[in-house]
Parts: C-alpha cells; structure tokens; sequence
C-alpha cells in the first residue's frame, strides 16, 4: 500500500475512533432521551466503522501503531477542544510531543 494511502487510513481511523467516543460522550450527557439515544447509536455507528476500516486494510498495524497514536493524540485533543470547551494543559502538549516523537521514530524503522 502506498505511504500516502496508508496515512490517510490512519488518519480516517484516528477521526472515527475520537469522533465516535466523543460522539457517545456527549450522548451520556445529553438530557433529552430521544437526542441520547440518537447520540449513544451514532457514536456505535461510527466506533463500528473504525473497527471495520482498522481491521479491513492490509497492513502490519503492530507496526503502524505508533503512527496511528500521533494521529489519534493530535485528533482527541482538537476534539476535545472544538467539541467540549477542553484546552489542553502545558503536561499534556509535553507528553504529546513525547508521542509525536515515538510515532517519529517508529515510523522511520
């Protein structure tokens, strides 16, 4: 598979694992039972997604785990942020660059 390509599935993964978790988040919270359930049944939708479009492509994911972890870091704190009002501390962006440089460096073996 190209690089290119595979990056893009990692990427699509990352957003539909953060996106359905926040997606079942804000179905927890949410007061209506009608939005709730809506919210708690799109958010399984999309979980089911991410696990099909994981587990569906041809690749070495042990491997490309460290990359999938930047992406999945760097969407679940621009989630947290546009969807939940959450700014990230100064610990987390030193543990994230700490990520970012893992994923570097598994990416380069």
């Amino acid at each position: 598979m190209h690089p290119l390509v595979t990056l893009a599935l990692l990427l699509v993964s990352a957003l539909l694992e953060s996106g359905g978790d926040a997606l079942v988040r804000l179905g927890m919270q949410a007061s209506a039972a009608w939005t709730r359930a809506s919210l708690l049944i799109a958010g399984g939708l999309v979980l089911f997604a991410y696990g099909c479009l994981v587990n569906a492509a041809p690749w070495d994911f042990g491997r490309l785990l460290g990359v999938y972890v930047v992406f999945f870091f760097l969407v679940a704190q621009a989630i947290a942020w546009l969807a939940f009002g959450h700014t990230p501390p100064r610990a987390v962006w030193l543990g994230g660059a700490f990520i970012v440089l893992g994923g570097a460096i598994v990416a380069v073996n």
